[in-house]
């Protein structure tokens, strides 16, 4: 079978996502998702993407990443790939770590990426009603949308917050008020889908 053909163009956001082979967990400790998330960031210097929203699950990731010069498919290739070389030297194991191919969907216009944000901060909480899963889980880039101290200087939420509204006093309440609203069918829907165009790795 053929590779989906890349879509890749300067200025292109993207909601990229990976899982571990079989399942698997690809974060065991607290220390393995600081690892990924410090390599995010080194990815995001090296290869010039710019990171809006992430979320570390178990056995999967979600981000939602801009690309202001054509290279997504470098990037995470060389996030996937540090980061089992170094989750393998780190718990004495061999072998691959993803499943081999991560999922790109390419996000336009401004209401689609709302939801992509609110879609990729919403995976902690099983319920739309659990909003204490919510907004105390540590692995994701919610919380730093509302304030907490020691935002990462290569995440930047000011491009999200900004489709709220140009006060930033209000930027906040009205993201929080939005981030717990329902989430649309069309979306769910787009993520129970068994086939989602991706890009190999």
């Amino acid at each position: 079978m053929s590779r989906p053909l890349r879509i890749e163009y300067p200025g292109a956001f993207y909601h990229v996502m990976n899982r571990g082979t079989n399942f698997q967990k690809i974060f065991i400790e607290d220390a393995d998702r600081r690892e990924f998330l410090k390599l995010l960031g080194e990815t995001s210097e090296i290869w010039k993407i710019r990171v809006h929203a992430y979320c570390l699950m178990d056995n999967h990731y979600h981000i939602l990443i801009e690309t202001p010069v054509i290279g997504l498919g470098r990037a995470m290739r060389h996030l996937n790939g540090v980061y089992t070389q170094r989750f393998n030297r780190k718990k004495k194991r061999d072998g691959a770590l993803f499943r081999g191919r991560y999922r790109a969907i390419l996000v336009q216009g401004d209401n689609y990426l709302l939801e992509i944000v609110r879609y990729i901060h919403m995976n902690p909480a099983k319920k739309r009603e659990d909003t204490h899963a919510l907004m105390n889980y540590p692995w994701s880039s919610n919380n730093y949308y509302l304030g907490k101290k020691g935002k990462p200087e290569w995440l930047i939420t000011s491009s999200i917050l900004n489709l709220f509204s140009t006060n930033i006093n209000q930027q906040k309440a009205l993201y929080k008020e939005f981030i717990t609203d329902r989430i649309p069918d069309e979306i769910r829907r787009l993520y129970s889908q068994k086939k989602i165009t991706s890009h190999r790795r």
